[in-house]
């Protein structure tokens, strides 16, 4: 009866043997889990907590070492524009100044912006993986005669 339970519960004494705490009934399963990555897409090495940045395209925030990091160098003016200009300078080499700026993505805009590519497992796992290879849309090589 429940009352009996009751009672053997207040003197330590129950009928049914005591299941281990939630830890110990789930290390099994955990160490099972299979991992996509042997860093698990991280590169924090020992430290347990890094800073917070947020994301150049949605300000998502993304754990520092998490986060994809591109540095972009740009022409502040675009060609046509550099173009006028140098006509109408009077310096004959006047050098226009570049932008510089560190682009940091997380995980799903880098994928979505191509900054990243979705890699099968072989290829992640060997070393010509981690070579970066920047991608070329339709400009040079290839069949297409385009325009």
């Amino acid at each position: 009866s429940p009352w009996r339970l009751q009672q053997q519960l207040r003197r330590g004494t129950s009928a049914r043997p005591s299941s281990p705490p939630l830890r110990a009934r789930l290390r099994p399963l955990l160490a099972a889990m299979p991992s996509k990555r042997r860093n698990n897409g991280r590169s924090k090495h020992g430290r347990g907590h890094t800073a917070i940045v947020r994301c150049s395209n949605c300000s998502r925030c993304v754990p520092k070492d998490k986060a994809i990091k591109r540095f972009q160098v740009r022409n502040i003016v675009d060609a046509s524009s550099q173009r006028d200009l140098r006509d109408a300078s009077v310096y004959a080499t006047f050098m226009l100044p570049k932008l510089y700026m560190k682009m940091i993505y997380c995980v799903s805009c880098a994928i979505h912006g191509r900054v990243v590519r979705v890699r099968n497992k072989k290829v992640r796992a060997s070393p010509e993986g981690r070579i970066y290879v920047r991608p070329n849309f339709g400009k040079g090589g290839g069949k297409g005669g385009g325009k």
